[in-house]
């Protein structure tokens, strides 16, 4: 599988810094093979360290400059953001969920990477991965 096939939800990331090795290990695995993301799941990912996990943003930047060198990263656009919209009303998805599956939709990528979502679930020529299902 391509790295641009696959996009990465904040979560994933998170895990990066998770004290369930197991999870921390495949979050690392996967990124470590490329993918992509949006500047809302940078945002996120700053937003959950900063106040959740009590990180500095000299370590926030560290972080998500390793996520920045392996994955390619797609601005917010009007475009997604419109999508977006259309994906919560027509699949009653949270305005999050939805916008993070709408920029994956326009990157082009076939799989995003989430623990929010049902695995499996197929949506506009994607489908939602959980990565730490066992399987």
């Amino acid at each position: 599988m391509s790295a641009v096939e696959r996009f990465f939800d904040t979560n994933v990331i998170l895990y990066l810094l998770s004290n369930d090795q197991r999870k921390a290990d495949t979050a690392e695995q996967l990124l470590a093979s490329g993918g992509v993301v949006s500047v809302q799941v940078l945002n996120e990912f700053a937003s959950v360290a900063t106040r959740k996990l009590t990180m500095t943003i000299s370590e926030v930047r560290e972080v998500l400059s390793a996520v920045r060198r392996a994955c390619s990263v797609v601005p917010v656009s009007i475009e997604i953001h419109d999508l977006g919209l259309e994906l919560m009303n027509s699949y009653a998805l949270s305005v999050y969920d939805a916008m993070i599956a709408a920029a994956a939709i326009e990157a082009g990528c076939k799989f995003l990477y989430t623990e929010d979502l049902q695995d499996g679930q197929r949506l506009r020529g994607i489908v939602f991965r959980n990565p730490f299902v066992a399987g």
